[in-house]
């Protein structure tokens, strides 16, 4: 009998690891003391391997699809028939809100396949996700049914989180990098964080300097010339006189936009400004600690009365580059990498090297000091 022809839509699958319990237990005086049994007929073998039952891979209906960002290895394959096209709007726990085509709302659990696929990702569906959903038989619960599949993303921003790859938001155009003049302090060296992110996933950054009626415009002067030069967009903002809000309108009109940045910064109050009738709810700052309050919890996906989107994302104070070494950080800064092949040393850090064209950069004033201490800083934490 001739061997069963594999079939071109199945694929080869890892899967995530579920450890099982020890196959042999050692607590053999407290189970057997009472009982007239011997040792040799218990279980003598014993896994000495990190593999359980689940650990090995499956072939699963799918295809390949190695080089995708999104973070899975294969696209699984799906009934067009009895599935819808969507777009993630908000994640809720384990639930999460999807907007077909139509405009239809969905209440969507998700596959557990997807929930089991080899990942890094921290979650699996994020806001601004295309997904293909399946919804629930006849009988049940209109708005309840299936993320099947996620669709491969285009770009996302990421950073990491228990050492695991956490999505902020997917498929955008823009990236809105929102920080404070003050209350909180203005935190260059976050934004060039941010910055560092965008770059890698190949969005186009947006820095938004809000609150500038609490400090003199000339205090900025120095970091926005440095970050204008380097041809990134500056928006000086303030939602009390109505800074900047114009310039943003512009920037989001018929794009797909995220606005992050740490707590407190006002970016829900700048969302509230040049989409009316938004009511998202805003707090104020702390004054023992000048830092924000958590307002926004979870990412959500608007939809603006101009065309496009917006994703509104929870604050954050700390940013961890994902998946990026140590060497590849100065390819993300703009204004050292013009610098890097006058280097001595072809694997120079630009640290400590003697004949380092970057610290001969700053030296000469080329290179602004605040920029390259950050640069250091950012490669001694990856």
């Amino acid at each position: 009998m001739g061997k069963k022809k594999k079939s071109k839509n199945t694929v080869r699958a890892e899967f995530r690891k579920r450890h099982d319990g020890r196959t042999r237990k050692n607590d053999f005086t407290r189970e057997f003391g009472d009982q007239d049994q011997t040792l040799e007929e218990s279980n003598q073998r014993e896994r000495v391997s990190g593999k359980g039952d689940l650990t090995r891979k499956r072939t699963i209906s799918g295809s390949s699809n190695e080089v995708d960002e999104s973070g899975f290895q294969v696209e699984l394959t799906v009934d067009p028939v009895v599935c819808r096209s969507g777009r993630v709007v908000r994640v809720h726990g384990l639930t999460s809100l999807v907007e077909t085509e139509d405009g239809v709302e969905f209440h969507c659990s998700v596959r557990g396949i997807l929930k089991s696929l080899a990942t890094d990702l921290q979650h699996v569906v994020v806001a601004g996700d295309y997904v293909t959903i399946q919804v629930a038989e006849q009988g049940s619960e209109e708005s309840q049914a299936v993320i099947v599949r996620v669709e491969p993303r285009r770009n996302q921003i990421s950073r990491t989180s228990r050492k695991r790859q956490q999505i902020i938001a997917s498929n955008v155009d823009l990236a809105f990098i929102v920080a404070s003049a003050a209350e909180p302090v203005l935190k260059p060296n976050l934004v060039d964080r941010f910055l560092v992110s965008a770059e890698k996933a190949r969005i186009q950054p947006i820095i938004v300097i809000n609150k500038v009626d609490l400090v003199d415009l000339a205090d900025l002067q120095p970091v926005v010339g440095v970050w204008s030069q380097m041809g990134y967009p500056v928006v000086l903002s303030s939602t009390i006189n109505g800074l900047g809000m114009e310039i943003i309108r512009h920037w989001v009109k018929g794009r797909d936009s995220v606005v992050t940045g740490q707590s407190g910064v006002g970016k829900s109050s700048i969302l509230n400004a040049i989409e009316p009738g938004l009511e998202l709810r805003v707090g104020n700052v702390s004054t023992e600690n000048q830092k924000g309050r958590h307002t926004t919890t979870s990412a959500f996906l608007i939809p603006l009365e101009c065309g496009g989107h917006l994703i509104d994302t929870p604050g954050i104070r700390q940013f961890q580059l994902w998946d990026v070494i140590p060497e590849e950080v100065v390819g993300y800064f703009r204004d050292i990498r013009p610098f890097i092949n006058a280097c001595r040393f072809p694997d120079c850090t630009h640290t400590h090297e003697d004949d380092c064209a970057v610290k001969w950069a700053v030296a000469d004033g080329k290179l602004d000091v605040r920029r390259y201490e950050s640069y250091c800083q950012m490669r001694e934490a990856e």
